[in-house]
């Protein structure tokens, strides 16, 4: 009897095609039998944990790097370079074409790479320094290629960070860092805020600059610091030899990820150059997940307006940007809550509805009434769409977890087709619409609902291999073995 065709029904993938079993000779075997490993284990996620806490500083400075120019907008950069009509809208749009043209080789470089702390902090560099130069700029135009160099700077790190994750945890791990991670984006929108209100509200005229001006030196400055320390303190792959790992601690970090790819049934196999890229390319699941996670980006643009829609309650600038933080506050707690849970129950898909439906709920009341508390209340709503992002990017990764180049290719994919849903989100929210905005909340609502189906359909998918694998390992008299989180 073939060992593979009621999975192969359902076009699942095998996970009994791999030549060896666990105790195959056809690796290397380390040298476990002397190690204590529940403290040996619990020592190395102690240390890691501290070097990828570093990762949440990071993405902190780059949310704010990238969402500078909203703080800027109430504190007439548009006046002082002249825009008109939909061109602040063109200028955050632009960031994410730069994104698009680096994403996904750059995942593709990384995994050849033995030292990926160089390269995603040599790219926070280059970030940092054009972020300061968008402080001295006298046009829009020179301000559009600026923006566009950042993003295309910016690109490597958010889906490297998540593969560089991904190579040190193993599947029932990831979801708390991957929250823990992502939950930087909300801390960001805390913080950001904050040290936006101080400085717009304190530097302007400052030597002679504008409070705007000072938000992009100040800010790129801070992002160059971070930068620098980055280069000692992020880890690089288990496989490099790491001066902050002791021995037992390096071969533990290595047999963990061995651990997970045997877990699924897949030998350890040379792969080729790009064979991970075709490979993600020719999973449709790849494709299906890239279109839902690229609606719930679109439904999760208010983001990007965020100062905006406060503003439309009537208060001044300051106090505007000061209004923004504790809805950020709620939503970061939630996602991580969520996130906890999610691992903890071994659930994916509820744990994306929810957090949706709540914006949804969000954006009903925004459209219903331009009522002060009723709006600011539709705030904290809207920002529990943030858990579900989270849950989804983990979601991913656990789907895609039969190769590491495979996995460093669909993590980009993904992100690159979400990128797309950032470059169109912009013109989302033009000025015309508000002040009450109630169309793009309407365009929210119907990406958040499509995105909810999509993940419905991928997930009765996902019970389907998983029921199939079942039912041949009774056939076959085979152990349980890997199953797809749903």
């Amino acid at each position: 009897m073939s060992a593979r065709p009621l999975l192969e029904s359902v076009n699942c993938g095998s996970r009994y095609d791999a030549t060896s079993s666990r105790n195959s000779g056809g690796g290397p075997t380390l040298p476990l039998d002397d190690i204590d490993r529940p403290i040996v284990e619990k020592r190395l996620l102690r240390k890691l944990d501290f070097r990828m806490a570093f990762l949440v500083l990071v993405y902190i400075v780059n949310v704010m790097d990238r969402y500078n120019v909203a703080a800027a907008r109430l504190r007439g950069f548009e006046e002082d370079l002249g825009m008109t009509g939909n061109q602040f809208n063109t200028l955050i749009s632009i960031l994410y074409v730069g994104y698009l043209f680096m994403q996904a080789p750059s995942n593709m470089i990384l995994h050849r790479m033995k030292r990926p702390s160089l390269y995603l902090s040599s790219c926070m560099v280059a970030w940092a320094a054009i972020t300061v130069f968008m402080g001295a700029v006298q046009t829009y135009h020179v301000a559009l290629i600026l923006r566009f160099f950042i993003g295309f700077m910016e690109a490597p790190f958010f889906p490297g960070a998540v593969f560089l994750l991904s190579r040190w945890y193993k599947k029932n791990e990831l979801g708390l860092r991957t929250a823990l991670f992502c939950c930087s984006n909300s801390i960001s929108n805390v913080f950001g805020t904050l040290i936006a209100s101080g400085i717009l509200g304190s530097l302007d005229g400052a030597l002679g600059f504008s409070a705007w001006r000072w938000l992009f030196f100040v800010e790129g400055a801070l992002t160059l610091v971070v930068a620098v320390s980055a280069i000692w303190i992020l880890p690089d792959f288990p496989s490099t030899p790491s001066i902050w790992l002791l021995p037992d601690e390096q071969i533990l970090a290595k047999r963990r990820m061995e651990e997970e790819v045997m877990a699924i049934g897949h030998e350890s196999k040379p792969e080729g150059n790009f064979s991970g890229l075709i490979e993600a390319l020719m999973d449709w699941r790849v494709w299906w997940l890239g279109v839902a996670y690229h609606l719930m980006v679109c439904s999760h643009s208010f983001t990007m307006f965020f100062p905006t829609l406060s503003a439309t309650m009537g208060y001044n600038a300051t106090t505007s940007l000061l209004l923004c933080a504790p809805p950020w506050i709620l939503g970061t707690a939630t996602s991580l809550v969520v996130a906890r849970h999610s691992d903890v129950t071994g659930d994916r898909f509820w744990h994306i509805v929810g957090p949706l439906l709540l914006s949804i709920i969000g954006f009903m009341i925004a459209i219903s009434t331009m009522n002060t508390g009723m709006r600011y209340l539709s705030l904290f709503f809207m920002t529990q769409s943030s858990a579900a992002l989270v849950v989804s990017l983990t979601w991913i990764m656990n789907t895609f977890s039969q190769s590491q180049s495979k996995r460093a290719a669909a993590i980009a994919l993904i992100n690159t087709m979400a990128t797309a849903g950032l470059i169109s989100s912009p013109y989302i929210w033009p000025s015309s619409w508000g002040p009450s905005y109630t169309n793009s909340y309407i365009i929210c609502i119907l990406a958040s609902i499509t995105s909810i189906a999509m993940c419905w359909v991928f997930r009765q998918h996902l019970s389907r291999c998983n029921e199939a694998a079942e039912a041949e390992e009774k056939v076959l008299g085979l152990p349980e073995g890997f199953r797809y989180l749903l």
